[in-house]
């Protein structure tokens, strides 16, 4: 081969050297490229952070404060940060101007109140259902098997207050079962009346059977037929001037999702 002939071998393969680094580095840029279109799709969707205030009735509290935890891990950077007590005392801070994002009541009535004034986003939705069940001592030294063993002379019973959903209700079973009980006090929430059970100031109390499953060998549960009367639906909410409103509604998303409602029914709670 002359040395000219080598020369040109050697600057074709110099030149096909370079064409395939060009079609590299141009493959390396195209591929860059999509990945950044790809990264700038993803962040189309805004990521959640930020404080989500959630107002829940008492029985909600063990079910909601898991929730709550699995929503922080599945968006780092937010918080939920509960308020819980008596369905009727919550809509009423609510229409009175306390900042929340998320109401979830006990009961359709008192979830009215909040809709009723206009401080709602949308249309409540029925997440679960609530039946009521008697939570007496530990070992049920008292023999508590009805609705109707309760009206016994010398038997400290504690209802809910008669505003709160658990007090409707069960002022409703005992409607059913053309039964009258003076009890020895009525609580504002679900949890108070269960309390009184719980610390032996009470022999027995009217509440959720959620509450009963909650409270573990601190007390024990009769179910009575009347119940069945009186089961509540919990509706939930997106607030009208909620301060964050995304957070919000991702919030309810998970409580409505399958996730969200194994934790529900583990608790104790029926589907809705």
């Amino acid at each position: 081969m002359t040395r000219s002939a080598r020369r040109t071998r050697r600057t074709m393969q110099v030149a096909g050297a370079g064409a395939a680094a060009l079609l590299a580095l141009s493959a390396c840029s195209s591929s860059d490229d999509s990945s950044t279109g790809s990264d700038s799709s993803a962040s189309a969707s805004p990521k959640l952070s930020g404080t989500v205030t959630v107002f829940a009735a008492a029985s909600l509290k063990e079910s909601f404060t898991a929730l709550g935890k699995e929503f922080e891990q599945q968006h780092p950077g937010t918080k939920v940060t509960f308020s819980f007590g008596g369905s009727d005392s919550l809509a009423a801070s609510i229409t009175g101007g306390a900042p929340a994002d998320v109401f979830a009541s006990a009961s359709p009535k008192t979830m009215a109140i909040v809709t009723d004034k206009g401080d709602a986003s949308g249309t409540p939705a029925t997440f679960v259902r609530n039946q009521l069940e008697i939570a007496t001592l530990p070992g049920n030294p008292d023999k508590i098997a009805s609705l109707e063993d309760l009206t016994k002379s010398g038997l400290k019973v504690v209802l809910c207050d008669k505003t709160v959903p658990c007090g409707a209700a069960a002022q409703k079973a005992l409607d059913a079962g053309k039964l009258k009980l003076t009890p020895v006090s009525y609580e504002q929430d679900v949890k108070a009346a269960l309390t009184k059970v719980e610390l032996k100031e009470a022999d027995a109390a009217v509440v959720y059977k959620t509450d009963v499953n909650a409270a573990g060998d601190k007390v024990e549960g009769v179910d009575f037929p009347e119940s069945a009367d009186a089961i509540n639906d919990y509706p939930i909410v997106q607030l009208k001037d909620a301060p964050n409103a995304e957070a919000a509604k991702a919030f309810i998303a998970l409580v409505q999702s399958a996730d969200g409602q194994k934790v529900l029914t583990g608790a104790g709670f029926l589907k809705p």
